[in-house]
């Protein structure tokens, strides 16, 4: 498969891996709502808040949009967005291998692009989500009404790409335009109820399809009917005389047609049928556009209004199209948080990244609107009443310094997770209270650090010890003989003990993954 090159790209390859890991330090005065909550809010640099998510997210996030800076060569309040060509690509290189670590198995990511990088970016997709995982480039007409004032020709659209992890796996939904009104309706006083009236011809013609192409009788005129000459009948003329029998044939209100509707009953309707295939092109009628998107941004911000915005219906529509409730959706380009207003007004968990102060000055003054209920945007579509909450975060220190040695302020959950990942490759899913973090294929881990084992000396229980080993849980699928890694500060046992009781010892910082 041909890739792409660019200077400097061998560094940039190894930005991701090298990059340190972090610690998350929660902000208690710019959290709000409801504690305890999925939801993020981070303030950093995104390269480093992504490797920081990797130990307890990574294969979890459902749907990735990104919206980054264009490289237009133009300055932006926000944002520099000046950046040469190949500083562009190798700033994204890295943060899209992360952002394919943290995306579930069935998960997708969504990209903004204009023109300026967007031809070069899908050769770079190509390169690390695979050519094969393309799922379409979508066109989303973001402006209304051509500029008069271009040098050369209005630019009315951005692209947005969208990647699968794995495209096997990836199952994108029909799109049902909560925006709209149902318009099933009882235009003849059927006893069965509400219908909606379908076409009923189809875009055949009679060479391709020569059995539906007969002639039918209006039952009010007696004229003989046929499909025009570009089409057919839906119906073979067995299925048609049923339809008339069983009145589903609708003529128009005098009843006088020239061309018959077939009549679909909403309650023989099934879920799974509503809505439509999505089109790959986006019109702004739809799914808003720029001027649209800033007159939301100034509903929350009105004296300093961010410059870039995406509509809120455009984020409704990618998460509908790619996550169910409860999901968890990722934006690490979160500029005024448009992404993760939605999400939370969908009933999804978020996680949002923001480098610099609109992270305080725009994306947690709007959530925080959210959580109490505001109405602007798609919040009447979903009828979204308000609740839940955030928790903001920053980048702290990283877990491992210059030297090697492990930050003295890590907890243990934090370093379990790491020390699981480095292990597993998967995410620790749940806050541990115990030194078994879990059972990955029939090894079981643990972790001796911080009196996890109840000595309240901090570093009481670190140590390997027969004691100690007997205070541990049982492995749970082999108690008496499984195999073991118990990471701990040292071990007290022999060589011939570990290897009788099955276990491998690894000691802590030494044989912790730092990268």
């Amino acid at each position: 498969m041909p890739i792409l090159n660019w200077l400097n790209k061998e560094e940039a390859v190894t930005t991701a891996r090298d990059c340190p890991y972090r610690l998350l330090e929660q902000v208690p005065a710019l959290s709000y709502g409801e504690t305890y909550t999925d939801n993020m809010l981070i303030q950093g640099d995104n390269l480093e808040a992504l490797k920081a998510l990797i130990p307890t997210h990574a294969g979890r996030v459902k749907c990735i949009f990104i919206d980054p800076p264009y490289n237009t060569k133009s300055a932006f309040e926000h944002y520099d967005d000046n950046l040469e060509h190949s500083k562009w690509l190798s700033m994204m290189y890295p943060r899209l291998e992360l952002l394919h670590k943290l995306l579930a198995e069935d998960g997708s990511i969504w990209i903004t692009l204009n023109d300026n990088e967007a031809h070069y970016f899908k050769v770079m997709m190509d390169e690390i989500f695979g050519r094969s995982n393309f799922v379409a480039n979508f066109i989303w007409q973001k402006k209304f009404s051509p500029q008069n004032d271009a040098k050369y020709v209005s630019d009315m659209h951005d692209h947005m790409f969208c990647y699968a992890k794995h495209k096997s796996d990836f199952k994108i939904k029909k799109w049902v335009d909560i925006n709209k009104k149902d318009r099933a309706k009882n235009l003849d006083n059927d006893s069965r109820g509400d219908w909606n009236s379908v076409d009923y011809t189809c875009n055949k013609n009679k060479v391709e399809r020569p059995n539906l192409y007969y002639g039918i009788i209006q039952p009010n005129t007696g004229e003989t009917i046929y499909p025009k000459e570009t089409a057919v009948w839906r119906y073979s003329q067995e299925t048609h005389n049923s339809n008339v029998e069983n009145d589903l044939v609708y003529w128009g209100k005098t009843g006088k047609n020239k061309v018959p509707r077939f009549k679909k009953f909403k309650s023989e309707e099934k879920q799974e049928d509503e809505g439509s295939v999505p089109i790959s092109i986006l019109f702004h009628t739809e799914v808003g556009n720029t001027q649209e998107a800033k007159k939301e941004c100034i509903l929350f911000n009105a004296r300093d209004p961010f410059s870039t915005p995406k509509p809120e219906r455009l984020l409704q529509r990618v998460i509908h199209l790619s996550s169910n409730e409860g999901d968890i959706v990722l934006d690490s380009f979160l500029g005024s948080a448009t992404t993760a207003a939605v999400a939370q007004k969908m009933n999804r968990k978020f996680i949002g990244v923001e480098l610099g102060e609109q992270a305080v000055t725009h994306c947690q003054p709007r959530l925080r609107q959210v959580v109490d209920g505001e109405k602007g945007g798609v919040s009447k579509a979903v009828d979204w009443k308000g609740g839940g909450g955030f928790e903001f975060y920053r980048l702290g220190e990283i877990i491992f310094n210059e030297t090697g040695s492990l930050n003295k302020d890590i907890s243990f959950h934090s370093l379990a997770a790491h020390i699981w990942y480095g292990e597993t490759k998967t995410s620790l899913k749940q806050q541990v209270k115990s030194p078994l973090l879990g059972v990955y294929n029939d090894v079981a881990y643990y972790l001796l650090y911080n009196g996890i084992l109840g000595d309240k000396r901090p570093d009481g229980g670190n140590v390997l010890t027969s004691k100690v080993l007997a205070m541990l849980p049982k492995h749970p699928l082999e108690p008496k003989n499984g195999k073991k890694v118990i990471y701990g500060e040292t071990s007290r046992m022999g060589t011939a003990r570990l290897k009788s009781e099955n276990i491998i010892f690894k000691q802590i910082p030494y044989d912790v993954k730092g990268k």
